[in-house]
């Protein structure tokens, strides 16, 4: 039992120190050796976990899709209406994306090309069901207009949440992610949500801003 403990301490040692180093350095640019040296391991236990820097990213893809279905399933347990749910959804990825490289790693790793193995999907496919299924909700509810083209706005939501993020990596502090994500919602919520309702999300918005911003 010891020894299986230590074995899966070493593996997420080996996977953290590599999601740091594709996103900081990306992919391409990153050796096996590099990662070795940044986690503080051997080759042979990096070998013994991954036989190749590909099953890392997978490992990395692997990581940030359960994180994203986790957090998806948590929001709907809560008994948020859907537009809620799906903009604390967004503020917990930018959350967890400013706390834990391997979310920030997943995401370069996504645009860069790189392919998860089946059976999983691609970050963004599972990202476009997920946004895909709350805008059906939030129409159902009243909470969006109902004459949006859901599809087209979901392509155009997540395309903003991915963007927004890659842009801001080059420009600025990782920090500043929670101030854009509510940025963004202000920019969604007085395009889609009825003017009746639109004061009650853009207040959730500054709400969640508040709750995950650094200290």
């Amino acid at each position: 039992m010891a020894r299986q403990l230590r074995a899966e301490q070493t593996r997420s040692t080996i996977i953290t120190a590599a999601a740091d180093l594709f996103d900081r350095r990306g992919y391409e640019s990153t050796s096996l050796s590099d990662i070795v040296e940044h986690a503080h391991v051997t080759k042979g236990a990096l070998y013994f976990h991954f036989a190749a820097k590909e099953d890392l990213a997978h490992a990395i893809l692997e990581l940030q899709s359960h994180t994203a279905r986790r957090l998806a399933r948590d929001t709907d347990k809560r008994g948020h209406t859907s537009l809620e749910a799906l903009m604390r959804l967004t503020f917990g990825i930018t959350r967890m994306s400013v706390e834990d490289p391997v979310l920030r790693a997943g995401l370069r790793l996504a645009t860069g090309g790189i392919r998860p193995r089946p059976p999983l999907s691609h970050p963004f496919t599972e990202w476009l069901d997920i946004v895909t299924a709350r805008l059906v909700g939030a129409v159902k509810e009243s909470d969006v207009q109902p004459d949006i083209d859901i599809d087209v706005v979901a392509h155009s939501l997540v395309c903003f949440f991915v963007g927004t993020r890659v842009v801001g990596r080059s420009r600025e502090p990782v920090a500043r992610q929670p101030r854009r994500t509510a940025e963004m919602w202000n920019i969604l919520i007085r395009g889609l949500v009825p003017v009746t309702r639109r004061a009650r999300y853009l207040s959730l918005a500054a709400r969640l801003e508040r709750e995950i911003a650094p200290v």
